[in-house]
C-alpha cells in the first residue's frame, strides 16, 4: 500500500502538471538552482518525470533553458561586477579556496573545466564568475554549460525513457526515504556552510 507521503507528493506533481504555470515555475526554478539554491534540480527533475513521463523531454528542454539563462546572467556577474564585489560574490558561491581551485583548473582548459563542472551536481556558480571574470567566451562558456547540463538534464529523460515502469516502481516504493535523506543532508550542509 502506498505511503501517505508518497500519495501527497504524486497528487502535488499532478497537480503541478496540470497548472498552466507548471513550465515556467521549472523554468525558474532551474534558474534559481544555477545562481542560489545548492540543491540539484535533478530533486525535482526525477519525480516529474518518472510520474509524467510523456512530458520528459519538455521538461528537460525547459530546464536546461533556465539553467542556460541563469549560466549567462552569472557569466555577466562575473565579468562585470568582480572588480567591485568580487570578495563578497566568491565567499556567498563557495569561498576562495573553490574559486582559486577552479581558477587554476579554468586556466589550464577552460572549455574542459566549465564542463566538468557543469556535469558534475554542485554549484555552477563558481565557473559563472571565473569565466565572466576573465572575459572567456561567452559562445565557448554556453556551449560548454549547454552540454554538461544537457546530458545531465536529457540523460535522465533518456533513463526514464529506457527504464518506464521500473524506474517509477522503484521511485514509488523509496520516495520518502530518499526525500528525508535529502532534506537531512541538506540541513547538514547549510549548518556547516552556514552557522559554522
Amino acid at each position: 500500500m502506498p505511503q501517505s507521503g508518497l500519495i501527497s507528493a504524486r497528487a502535488w506533481l499532478d497537480r503541478l502538471d496540470k497548472s498552466r504555470h507548471a513550465m515556467t515555475l521549472l523554468f525558474l526554478a532551474s534558474m534559481m538552482e544555477t545562481l542560489l539554491i545548492p540543491i540539484p534540480i535533478e530533486v525535482i527533475l526525477i519525480p516529474w518525470m518518472l510520474c509524467h513521463a510523456d512530458r520528459k523531454w519538455r521538461i528537460a528542454t525547459v530546464a536546461l533553458a533556465g539553467n542556460l539563462t541563469a549560466a549567462t546572467l552569472g557569466y555577466y556577474l562575473g565579468m562585470f561586477a568582480m572588480d567591485q564585489w568580487g570578495d563578497t560574490l566568491v565567499g556567498f558561491f563557495g569561498g576562495e579556496a573553490a574559486y582559486e581551485e577552479f581558477d587554476e583548473q579554468f586556466r589550464e582548459d577552460g572549455f574542459m573545466a566549465i564542463l566538468a563542472i557543469g556535469i558534475i551536481p554542485i554549484p555552477f556558480q563558481i565557473a559563472m564568475l571565473v569565466a565572466g571574470a576573465s572575459a572567456y567566451p561567452i559562445a565557448l562558456f554556453l556551449a560548454a554549460a549547454c552540454i554538461a547540463r544537457g546530458a545531465r538534464y536529457f540523460g535522465l529523460a533518456l533513463l526514464i525513457a529506457v527504464a518506464g515502469k521500473a524506474a517509477l516502481d522503484i521511485w514509488n516504493r523509496h520516495a520518502k526515504p530518499i526525500g528525508i535523506a535529502g532534506l537531512v543532508l541538506f540541513g547538514v550542509w547549510a549548518w556547516f556552510k552556514w552557522v559554522t
